[in-house]
């Protein structure tokens, strides 16, 4: 899949969950563990400005967070962006996750995974919040019907 959007670099989500959670234990504190999630932003592919817009935007984010799918054979694959750092980081976090993995992996993958790692539970309440929406928005893609 072309840019923008994430091609997996696990073979499933849980896998990508697996792996993230070994890499988040390797720092000793939760400001290091943000360094590393904002890293992991900087990293996405560039988001088209042209998406930057209403139809794009993932409603519950105290932060704008753009985000657009494509199906691709008989998986969905993610592009997002965010306007704040940290918040960039988790949609590349998610993306991880979920980009690149059938409807049904989406659907199967819960979001509990961002309580598990202690993800949640470190932000703020309105950041957390606005995570599980991002969350929540990528699972109701994979929900409707192709």
């Amino acid at each position: 899949m072309e840019a923008p959007f994430v091609t997996p670099q696990e073979d499933t989500a849980a896998e990508a969950i697996e792996a993230i959670g070994d890499e988040l234990d390797v720092f000793d504190d939760w400001m290091e563990r943000y360094q590393y999630i904002i890293e992991m932003g900087r990293k996405l592919p560039p988001f088209p400005p042209e998406w930057c817009n209403d139809a794009h935007r993932v409603p519950g984010c105290q932060s704008q967070v753009w985000l657009e799918e494509k199906e691709a054979d008989g998986k969905l694959y993610f592009a997002g962006l965010s306007d704040a750092a940290i918040v960039c980081g988790l949609v590349a976090l998610l993306l991880r996750v979920y980009s690149g993995r059938t409807r049904e992996e989406i659907q199967e993958t819960d979001p509990s995974f961002l309580r598990d790692l202690g993800l949640v539970q470190a932000l703020s309440t309105n950041r957390g919040n606005g995570v599980e929406a991002m969350a929540r928005a990528i699972r109701s893609a994979a929900a409707v019907s192709a």
